[in-house]
């Protein structure tokens, strides 16, 4: 069932597949909710998985805000209060797993349980992230390097990490998408884009996926998340910076072992 709601940085749509205790699933920057397809499909039954798209990605309209790594997260924080009030675990992927980790040391009545793959904002960054972020924030050099970039960080494997690259490539060639991905780039140095304090606050059971080939977030800031956040559990995959779709049936594995953590809610 495909939906849409109406939010601050613009209508967000999404579809809803199962029924049951929810799952909301975030994908990466420039990437929409196809990301998820193979690893929904290997979810256990009675479970509700809720997977959007970005403003401006995928089947969203075009955003109505600036990008950036506060605005993105707020963008989550008002969508699972839509989808699930009653709370979900959420399951995010780069800059939504950085999302879905603010997410859960803002609101942790939103976040029964949290799934980070591959998340920003558990490492500070280095001076050559700072120059390249910079860089990415300039939407001709963006959309310039994207396809070269995406190659390197997918490190494909499978078709749907193809699928995957390709979508993300087309969202870096939409006129009113491009400057919203860029917006994101050019927070991604900054203080917004900082979760260690915050990490150390969140309490939901979590899972931190980590790809050991990820030239983005490399397997070191994985572990760092893994530390800061009490009691979570680490799965290290043999990927890049897409491990749900180089390796769905790893991660989704991963992921039902975290539901028998997560307490049922009344």
């Amino acid at each position: 069932m495909i939906s849409t709601v109406a939010l601050r940085a613009g209508t967000v749509t999404y579809d809803v597949r199962g029924t049951g205790p929810p799952i909301v699933m975030l994908p990466s920057g420039a990437h929409d909710r196809s990301d998820y397809d193979e690893l929904r499909r290997l979810l256990p039954e009675g479970v509700r998985s809720i997977a959007m798209d970005w403003p401006g990605h995928g089947d969203s309209p075009e955003p109505t805000q600036p990008g950036s790594p506060t605005a993105w997260a707020d963008v989550v924080e008002e969508f699972v209060e839509h989808v699930a009030p009653e709370g979900a675990v959420v399951v995010g992927s780069s800059i939504g797993g950085f999302s879905a980790g603010r997410l859960a040391a803002r609101r942790p009545e939103l976040v029964s349980g949290l799934v980070c793959i591959d998340a920003g904002g558990f490492d500070p960054p280095t001076g050559s992230a700072r120059a390249f972020c910079a860089l990415m924030g300039r939407p001709r050099f963006l959309r310039a390097i994207y396809p070269r970039f995406s190659a390197r960080y997918m490190q494909a494997v499978s078709e749907a990490d193809r699928r995957a690259r390709e979508c993300a490539i087309r969202n870096t060639r939409r006129s009113a998408t491009l400057p919203y991905i860029a917006g994101l780039w050019a927070g991604f140095a900054g203080p917004e884009h900082d979760l260690r304090e915050a990490a150390e606050t969140i309490a939901a059971p979590t899972l931190v996926v980590q790809g050991k080939r990820d030239p983005v977030i490399p397997p070191a800031a994985g572990r760092r998340a893994a530390e800061l956040i009490r009691g979570a559990g680490l799965l290290e995959v043999d990927s890049g910076h897409s491990p749900h779709t180089s390796a769905p049936e790893v991660v989704a594995e991963g992921i039902c072992h975290l539901l028998a953590r997560v307490p049922a809610r009344a």
